[in-house]
């Protein structure tokens, strides 16, 4: 399965692991992602989900209806 976030689309990046005698080679950045079950009242059923940990922290603040409303009107979704 691919390591990106089910919602914002968080993927993997690269970068550089550099040492101490500034010799670099490559390295991968994983976002930080939660498998998570998040019940949706309207339709009344669970969905589980594969978040990242800042997706997460936005969804407990804002909720997870009004979540996914305002990434429908950004186009996201």
């Amino acid at each position: 399965m691919a390591r990106v976030c089910d919602l914002t689309g968080k993927k993997t990046i690269s970068g550089n692991n550099v040492s101490h005698s500034n010799r670099k080679s490559k390295r991968k950045f994983y976002p930080n992602l939660q498998t998570k079950r998040f019940y949706i009242p309207e339709e009344g059923r669970w969905v589980t989900l594969k978040v990242a940990a800042s997706t997460l922290k936005t969804i407990n603040r804002k909720g997870i209806t009004a979540y996914i409303n305002e990434l429908y009107k950004e186009g996201k979704l």
